[in-house]
């Protein structure tokens, strides 16, 4: 053992080797593509209608104080993806 190490000195920045893939490289215009895909999926009438509907179903619903909690936590998983879906169509809109 020619390097042997106590404490935390193995965990130096200068021993730390990072590996970037090409894959990793391409994120940003990987996602940039896939907004356009979301605003080109749900432009037009048809894709607007289906907006409108996930949001009545979802965000716009609301419960009483009687609602079981497993039923609040699928509703907001639910919004939360209608809220993702909405998001990544209006930047892919805007072309970000």
């Amino acid at each position: 053992m020619s390097d042997q190490r106590t404490g935390w000195s193995w965990f130096e920045r200068d021993n730390v080797q990072i590996e970037t893939s090409s894959a990793t490289a391409e994120l940003p215009d990987i996602a940039r593509e896939l907004r356009v895909a979301y605003a080109r999926c749900f432009s037009g009438p048809a894709g607007e209608k289906v907006l409108k509907h996930l949001k009545s179903i979802t965000l716009n619903r609301s419960f009483g104080p009687d609602a079981s909690a497993d039923l609040l936590r699928h509703t907001e998983g639910q919004r939360q993806l209608v809220t993702y879906i909405k998001s990544q169509y209006e930047n892919g809109r805007k072309g970000q």
